[in-house]
């Protein structure tokens, strides 16, 4: 199987070349082409940008090889996922949730527009629209009773579904706690 090359750059991971990108990004919805937002085709014309759990995700699937500067030294998957943890709040819980999604089919965003760490695509964006909200919580973090109703006031207004992912770090796996709300 051929691996295609992603320059480390800062906090992303870049694909220059483009048909590479394109395949990736049709693979799975991987990343975000440069200076698009919303692709509206899985080809386009631009590098594409994975951030950090993207990559880290590709090269232990041996999807990807990483690079980093001019003298094109490889990054060994223990090497970017250290480097992730000292750049990436809460990186180890973060990743536990992505891999265990992705395991499962879904396709995985970012979720900062929602407020919440993921958003949960079946299919992938532009074929239907997420319909999960996933924030990413310790098992010792304290969830009051207002960050749910906060959450899922959101939730409700964006029609999708809340949803709280507390990962076992020791064991890999992670629990999900649904909210689901209905007007009485």
């Amino acid at each position: 199987m051929t691996k295609f090359s992603a320059e480390l750059l800062g906090y992303n991971l870049v694909i220059w070349n483009v048909a590479e990108g394109s395949k990736i990004y049709e693979s799975g919805f991987f990343g975000k082409p440069v200076g698009i937002t919303k692709p509206r085709s899985t080809e386009f014309d631009e590098p594409l940008v994975l951030d950090l759990i993207e990559g880290l995700y590709l090269l232990e699937k041996g999807i990807i090889e990483v690079y980093q500067g001019s003298a094109k030294t490889k990054i060994s998957s223990r090497k970017l996922r250290n480097y992730a943890k000292e750049s990436y709040k809460n990186f180890n819980l973060n990743y536990v949730v992505y891999k265990d999604l992705r395991k499962n089919n879904y396709v995985v965003l970012p979720g900062i527009k929602f407020g919440c760490t993921y958003a949960v695509y079946e299919k992938g964006p532009g074929i239907d629209h997420a319909p999960y909200l996933v924030s990413v919580k310790d098992s010792e973090e304290e969830v009051t009773s207002t960050d749910i109703v906060r959450a899922g006031r959101l939730a409700t207004t964006v029609r999708k579904r809340f949803i709280i992912a507390i990962p076992n770090l020791t064991m890999k796996k992670v629990q999900y706690l649904m909210f689901d709300w209905f007007k009485a």
